[in-house]
């Protein structure tokens, strides 16, 4: 099964993996599972590090390289595809990185693994919920 991280997955696998439920932790451990994350994820930890609301004890970019070397990351790609389904991407709030998400996980035909309550009710949306 391909899955995509939401970008507090992603974050809280390595910072605080105490809030994965077991389920989703199981799944992201298994070997059959491809695991994937798009470029918006990036770039939310960025804005997280700017704003102060986390700090790494290394640069930005070690870290992530060490996550995705650790995680055996793939990259999800934003593509004309994904940028053309934005389209269809509506949600119920404005939040422009989850709108990514989704647009990227039904272009790619991924599971997003995710605990936001506003895109586990995401129609037409492939999810793993972390609860």
């Amino acid at each position: 099964m391909n899955l995509l991280l939401d970008t507090h997955i992603w974050i809280w696998n390595d910072l605080q993996p105490d809030k994965l439920s077991s389920q989703v932790a199981k799944e992201l451990a298994s070997a059959n599972n491809g695991l994937w994350l798009s470029p918006v994820s990036i770039w939310e930890l960025s804005l997280l590090v700017e704003k102060k609301r986390l700090d790494f004890r290394q640069e930005l970019h070690l870290w992530v390289a060490e996550s995705a070397r650790d995680l055996h990351l793939k990259e999800a790609p934003f593509t004309w595809e994904v940028a053309y389904e934005l389209r269809f991407a509506i949600l119920d709030h404005g939040d422009s990185a989850d709108r990514i998400l989704v647009a990227t996980a039904r272009t790619y035909d991924m599971m997003l693994v995710t605990a936001d309550d506003k895109l586990l009710r995401t129609r037409d949306l492939k999810v793993l919920p972390n609860a």
